[in-house]
């Protein structure tokens, strides 16, 4: 397998095409890292900014540059000894007239070749669905729509198909309506066509004849002009009742139903991306649907233009571990000899691990970013800053305490018509019984809403139909909260569903009893395919007629669970409550839980070893394209935590100083705008994303960072859901929240609040280097494969997208390169190229000893001394090779606050000394990132007053090693 070095992440669009990253591969190559790690390449909707929307699986993105574009790309990536992975998207499609496969099910409905490639409950119980595919797309009612003359018939002369047009969205009438429609023009010419599509069915045999009708139809247009057929379309002109109500009736005859936007949550019948209403599933672990979404990327690889693959949102398919044993199979045989490279993309909770079934080489990093992030923080502010949080916003001080409410919200507002289908999925198993069969609907929904409501991670993962030990030691979660919340005339129903969605007892209540629930949650996930096992054959064994006739549909009703509780995490926690948790914005990131503060340096290391261990070769990030807040705009906020009692008498300053910009609402002086949670957050915000070197003076700079606050500020502001969403805007507090900010940023109040807020920066800026230096540092020296996001090389103080997906200039970073070691930059910090210089050193050290850092041994470093809490250190050994890195971490109270420089004085370090491993013992080591060349004491202790005395961190090699 060609595991590569290091990746670089790189967002394609009709803006940055193919061929503007082939014009910077030698900056890439310069830089160090040995694979670009491209957005998906497949078409997506026209104009689309992330390629996430994917509309045609066949064709490589024309508007990125296309094919042969990227291969081009390709080549010159493979002449510079680099190679290409790239992202793809198997979950879900985008859904428009541009997607053939859509267009096709709204056409002939249940008979469509595609029918089943899309996640469709052809069978809703409601009977306005049955059959059909809601289009939630109108602005407004259906009625008022229609009237208003908004929605129409069209005709396309190139095609000769009728369409449903309403805005940019078009709708394909079924042919078996051809006749009809012709007809309605009373003329023979027409008559004579509609003959054509008389004997049109929807059955596939019949599909043809509609293709030749088609062909008739542009054909007699050519000849004799359209305006024919407009007469026919204005027999079903939406302006005039009587032609209005054909329209109507045409339109119910159709395998779609338009409806307004707002139904969606609802009436949805179809597994959305999420709540997105523009992004359908599909049914990946179909055969034929696995061979048609991959058919493109399989012959990429085949042919050598790509190396690898990161899979996306692998938690939205049936069975993840199927899909990626079967990628893997399939990418391994197409090139032989070799072993693709394939992450996917996870997000894991404390404790929970990555499956050992998957056959996959990690995630793409968000651990390893939660990991790092919650290491940067002291966890002596946690308690403070929750109450004073609290105390301010009225809103709770733990986050364990925000989490339920967003869950429920979501359950109930945005995905109420996924937990429907869940609900229904065990309501009809509970019918096929009749020890169950009075269990009401109803009573299972309620107990379907509370175990998804409780669920502390984004799924379980049962084979077979029986959950694992791992599965359990979550699930048992959500069964015991889900017991304490719903009242005991819901417990029967409760085990029940326990027992349907993979428990291993049945209708009778045979199989694994509470105590063996307790013990097996106990045991380690090593056990658990075998455990699974024994379990399915003692139950089948006790009753198997339980297993025969229920067993394909609890895997049925295991699937919609998991495919409803993670898109219930994700717009619950990391779209909900990170917007309302304000103790500190730092830790309220995607793949983070805000309610864990910070992580201890032991906790970190074994996390390192851990993955060393299991999955070496996963990616290590700390940005991407999308986190909420950018790598350096959380190092520099994660300094507040060492500094609470400070940041919250200067929280409380600059709420009284800025209370007379504060907006009235409605006339009231006590409903007002942004609202005390809000202002708070806005605060944090600012102080996380101050530009380097920005003035209060500087009015130009000042407009534009506040156009992109405001930018952030209206997405939390509806993400939270509280006072605004994005289902019911409150224009009225959302402009209030503008010119509140935009009124505090104002040149008038540079000598005001501006210049309070630059002194604060100023005030911890120093601290926040010192953080971003020791995370990129730990990043590209951890085990795994780093990975940079697009820009980051410099400072990163983005915020949420679209703020994080901007342009990036590539020709000034390439001119930035560094010529001399990173610690002659330290001093002119604010420009980053100190960063940029760490980054391309270290990754030299991975060329010049490559083995070092991609399979070295994971040491942890004992630290002893008076400052022993404030550094981190460990070694990597790989033979004789040997890297000992050291940083400073929780640096504020060691930083000379008189110096412009972020670097802890060498006195200050005192006694402080990090424990060296036997064989470096009176060794003399060179750093590699500064001149420095301390020398271990024969005692074995490395003093930090000479390991970090040009840079706040050190990689120290053995003396001899080449130098770069």
């Amino acid at each position: 397998m060609t595991v590569p070095r290091a990746t670089l992440r790189l967002q394609f669009h009709r803006g940055f095409t193919f061929d503007d990253a082939l014009a910077r591969v030698d900056y890439f190559a310069t830089l160090g890292v040995s694979h670009l790690y491209a957005s998906p390449v497949t078409t997506a909707t026209p104009g689309s900014m992330h390629g996430y929307d994917t509309v045609d699986y066949s064709q490589v993105s024309a508007e990125c540059g296309g094919e042969n574009g990227l291969r081009r790309l390709a080549d010159k990536l493979h002449e510079r000894g680099m190679g290409l992975i790239v992202d793809i998207v198997p979950n879900h499609m985008g859904v428009s007239r541009h997607n053939a496969w859509w267009r096709d099910i709204l056409e002939w409905g249940r008979h469509s070749a595609y029918a089943r490639y899309f996640d469709v409950d052809w069978h809703s119980p409601d009977p306005a669905l049955r059959g059909k595919v809601l289009m939630p797309v109108l602005g407004g009612a259906y009625g008022e729509e229609l009237t208003a003359g908004r929605i129409a018939l069209r005709f396309d002369a190139d095609s000769g198909r009728f369409d449903i047009a309403y805005g940019e969205h078009t709708c394909p009438v079924c042919p078996v309506d051809y006749a009809a429609i012709l007809q309605s023009a009373d003329r023979a010419d027409l008559s004579a066509l509609a003959e054509r599509f008389a004997p049109v069915t929807t059955q596939p045999s019949d599909q043809p004849r509609a293709v030749e009708g088609r062909e008739a139809l542009v054909e007699f247009v050519r000849q004799n002009g359209a305006s024919a057929i407009e007469f026919v379309l204005e027999t079903y002109s939406p302006h005039e009742p009587v032609t209005r109500d054909r329209l109507h009736r045409l339109l119910e005859r159709q395998h779609f139903r338009l409806a307004w936007w707002r139904t969606a949550s609802d009436e949805v019948n179809w597994r959305r991306f999420f709540d997105i209403s523009s992004l359908a599933a599909v049914r990946v672990e179909r055969p034929e649907v696995f061979d048609a979404v991959h058919a493109l990327i399989f012959r990429l690889y085949a042919e050598g233009a790509i190396d690898g693959v990161r899979v996306d949102h692998v938690d939205g398919l049936a069975e993840p571990r199927e899909y990626t044993q079967r990628l893997r199979q399939r990418l391994s045989e197409l090139r032989e000899g070799t072993t693709p490279y394939i992450v996917v993309e996870k997000i894991l909770g404390r404790g929970e691990t990555l499956r050992d079934d998957w056959p996959v080489d990690g995630t793409t990093g968000y651990d390893f970013m939660n990991d790092v992030g919650a290491l940067l923080h002291d966890p002596a502010g946690a308690a403070p800053l929750a109450n004073a949080w609290a105390e301010l916003s009225g809103r709770p001080a733990n986050f364990a305490d925000e989490a339920p409410p967003a869950r429920r919200q979501i359950l109930a507002e945005n995905l109420p018509a996924e937990l429907d289908r869940a609900a229904r999925a065990l309501h009809r198993i509970a019918r096929d019984n009749l020890t169950t069969r009075d269990f009401t609907y109803t009573a299972i929904r309620r107990v379907t809403n509370e175990l998804a409501a409780h669920f502390p991670v984004y799924r379980i993962y049962p084979q077979n139909g029986l959950r694992s030990s791992a599965d359990n030691a979550y699930f048992d979660i959500a069964l015991d909260a889900a017991k304490q919340t719903l009242s005991r005339a819901d417990r029967g129903v409760l085990a029940q569903v326990d027992a349907w969605l993979g428990s291993g007892t049945d209708e009778n209540g045979n199989g694994r009893s509470a105590s063996q629930q307790s013990q097996q949650s106990s045991q380690s996930q090593q056990s658990s395919q075998s455990q699974q096992s024994s379990q399915s054959q003692q139950a089948q064994q006790s009753n198997p007629g339980a297993f025969n006739h229920t067993a394909s549909a609890r895997r049925t009703v295991q699937t919609l669970f998991s495919q409803l509780t993670a898109p219930v995490a994700a717009k619950a926690i990391e779209d909900t409550a990170c917007y309302r948790y304000g103790r500190l914005l730092s830790r309220c990131e995607v793949g983070a839980d805000p309610g864990e503060f910070a992580l201890s340096v032991e906790q970190f290391h074994a996390g390192n070893q851990e993955r060393a261990r299991r999955f070496p070769h996963a990616m290590l990030a700390t940005a991407t394209h999308d986190h909420k807040r950018g790598e350096d705009m959380r190092a520099r906020l994660a300094v507040v935590s060492e500094i609470a009692d400070e940041w919250i008498a200067t929280l409380r300053a600059w709420t009284t100083l800025n209370t007379p910009h504060r907006r009235a609402l409605n006339g009231n002086g006590g409903d007002w705008a942004p609202g005390h949670a809000a202002e708070a957050m806005l605060y944090q915000t600012l102080v996380g994303c101050w530009p380097p070197g920005l003035s209060p003076d500087d009015d130009a700079g000042i407009k534009a960072l506040a156009e992109r606050v405001a930018q952030w500020q209206l997405k939390a502001l509806r993400e939270a859901k509280l006072r605004t969403t994005w289902l019911a805007p409150d224009e009225a507090f959302e402009n209030g929240c503008r010119e509140f900010l935009f009124d505090i940023l104002a040149p008038q109040r540079r000598d005001g609040f501006l210049r309070e807020l630059c002194a604060f920066v100023e005030r911890i800026g120093h601290a926040g280097v010192v953080n971003s230096l020791q995370q990129t540092v730990l990043r590209l020296a951890s085990p795994g494969v780093p990975d940079l996001y697009q820009g980051t090389e410099l400072w990163d103080f983005s915020l949420v997208d679209p703020d994080n997906r901007r342009p990036v200039d590539f020709a000034q970073r390439q001119a930035m390169l560094a010529e001399a070691p990173p610690s002659a930059y330290l001093a002119n910090w604010r420009d980053g190229r100190v960063k940029l210089a760490i980054i391309q050193r270290m990754l030299a050290l991975r060329v010049q000893m490559p083995e070092l850092l991609s399979k070295g041994t994971y040491l942890p470093l004992t630290v002893q001394g008076r400052h022993a809490d404030r550094v981190i250190a460990f070694a990597r050994r790989h033979g004789n090779c040997w890297a000992v890195v050291i940083a400073t971490r929780l640096s504020t109270a060691l930083i000379d606050k008189n110096s412009d420089v972020p670097l802890v004085d060498p006195i200050s370090w005192e006694d402080t000394a990090a424990q060296m491993p036997e064989e470096l013992f009176a060794r003399a080591l060179f750093d590699w990132v500064s001149p420095a060349a301390p020398k271990v004491e024969d005692t074995g202790l490395l003093y930090l007053r000479d390991a970090l005395t040009t840079m706040p961190v050190a990689v120290l090699v053995e003396d001899g090693v080449p130098r770069v």
